[in-house]
């Protein structure tokens, strides 16, 4: 196919409509007649974090199983054979205003169906929501992952959540160890009772012990004269979730010690000793082995929390996260604030080359920021000084893998930068040496924002 631009005719060949398609800010997905995936583009990749030599060829019945989007277009649009406009909840949390249209051959059969979503407006959005008030969204316990390790992990926490074995998560600050107990605790046949965190590293010493173990009347100076129950008590019949297991002092070790081996336990200022029929998980960003050989933790102990042992890799270990925890966040706090913040794809890159030390941590609390403080669209100059400080360079396949795109990249932090210091279009006019016009133009282009 070709293309006339003056007196020059452009092959259209697949590779260009492909480089066309994949600069579109929609998701586009083609199907054929078999339902079998023969395109995606490259914001469906980003979303997602599929690869799109992964998916050729695999029936979208797979994907949909996968749990990636609910509910499916297809079956409806096969059967009725016209376009079909819906509403899909993606498993990041997000919503998507989807459409299909099927393309038939002279025999009025199904030869290729397109498939294209966007997010909702504001007005879509509003409309949808009350329309749907019910359907189904990505529940608490979820961990949103397209990293091959991590998907083993899920697998096998699986599988030793069916039994009642006390387990260690170990990981860096921030890399979700809360959110791996709670899916462990929601797979586990003790899904149906209590799942109750304690946060060792934030309850003082002298207060942790009570805490754990309850108290009885006039245990010591200030307490409830009628006692208290402790947190491993509550927890009968369901999972005590240990987090900064490491923080926790010498004197309540061998206290735990006890609950673990003979599953009871002794309140403070008690004389009758308790039993519970709890499932133990500890998590901790330590080296417990390094602090045993220290003498700093019980040897005893940690063998008896360590019977399983799960490592959590950082955020930086799998990158295919990054763009799906960050439309997930978003959702989230679009839905906290009422608001309807979107995100621009050059925002997208930095987050993507950024190493996130702080893990997802750090991730959900920059999209809270952004979401709070940006008006409409996330772009580059809302985010922190130090993502664009440490972000590594494009990657051959990102959008500045040519020189012009590299030229306004430079173009793009030179302006950012110079406006995070001046706040006037004036003032940035005078910093870059350009026209006071060009810098009003320049900072709407990159920062989003209408200026003096």
């Amino acid at each position: 196919m070709y293309k006339e631009t003056g007196n020059q005719m452009i092959e259209m060949s697949t590779e260009i409509f492909e480089k066309i398609l994949d600069h579109s800010s929609d998701e586009i997905y083609v199907l054929d007649g078999d339902t079998r995936i023969v395109f995606i583009n490259r914001i469906c990749e980003q979303h997602y974090g599929l690869k799109r030599s992964e998916v050729i060829g695999v029936k979208n019945e797979k994907l949909f199983k996968q749990g990636y989007w609910t509910p499916t277009v297809v079956p409806r649009v096969m059967a009725e054979k016209k376009p079909v406009t819906i509403k899909q909840t993606t498993y990041y949390g997000g919503e998507l205003i989807t459409t299909a249209v099927p393309i038939l051959n002279r025999s009025q059969e199904i030869e290729l169906v397109v498939i294209t979503a966007h997010e909702p407006n504001f007005k879509e959005l509003t409309l949808s929501r009350e329309e749907n008030a019910s359907e189904h969204h990505i529940s608490v316990g979820n961990i949103i992952t397209n990293n091959p390790k991590m998907k083993e992990l899920l697998a096998f926490c699986e599988r030793v959540a069916a039994v009642d074995s006390t387990i260690l998560i170990q990981g860096e600050s921030g890399t979700g160890k809360g959110a791996l107990a709670k899916f462990i605790h929601q797979v586990s046949q003790r899904k149906n009772g209590p799942l109750l965190t304690i946060n060792c590293a934030a309850i003082p010493e002298e207060l942790l012990e009570s805490e754990l173990f309850g108290y009885n009347q006039g245990a010591f100076t200030g307490a409830n004269k009628a006692g208290k129950m402790g947190l491993i008590e509550a927890a009968n019949n369901g999972t005590l979730f240990l987090d900064e297991i490491g923080e926790v002092p010498l004197k309540i070790q061998a206290k735990l010690l006890q609950v673990i081996q003979d599953r009871q336990f002794l309140p403070v200022g008690g004389t009758e000793v308790k039993q519970v029929d709890i499932r133990i998980i500890a998590a901790t960003n330590r080296d417990l082995l390094k602090m045993v050989e220290n003498k700093q933790f019980r040897e005893d102990l940690y063998y008896r929390l360590n019977v399983i042992d799960v490592k959590i890799p950082p955020l930086r270990e799998r990158p295919e996260d990054i763009i799906p925890l960050t439309y997930y966040f978003i959702n989230r706090f679009n839905k906290k604030y009422q608001v309807d913040r979107l995100i621009s794809q050059e925002t997208l890159e930095i987050l993507s080359n950024y190493s996130w030390p702080g893990n997802v941590r750090q991730l959900e609390n920059v999209m809270e920021r952004s979401v709070i403080t940006t008006e409409s669209i996330i772009n580059p100059g809302d985010l922190p000084e130090i993502i664009h400080q440490h972000a590594k360079p494009g990657s051959p396949d990102t959008p500045w893998s040519s020189l012009d795109a590299a030229i306004e990249e430079v173009e793009r932090k030179l302006v950012t930068k110079s406006y995070r210091k001046w706040k006037s279009s004036r003032k940035v006019a005078a910093d870059l040496q350009i026209s006071q016009t060009r810098a009003s133009k320049l900072i709407r282009k990159y920062c989003g924002t209408q200026w003096d």
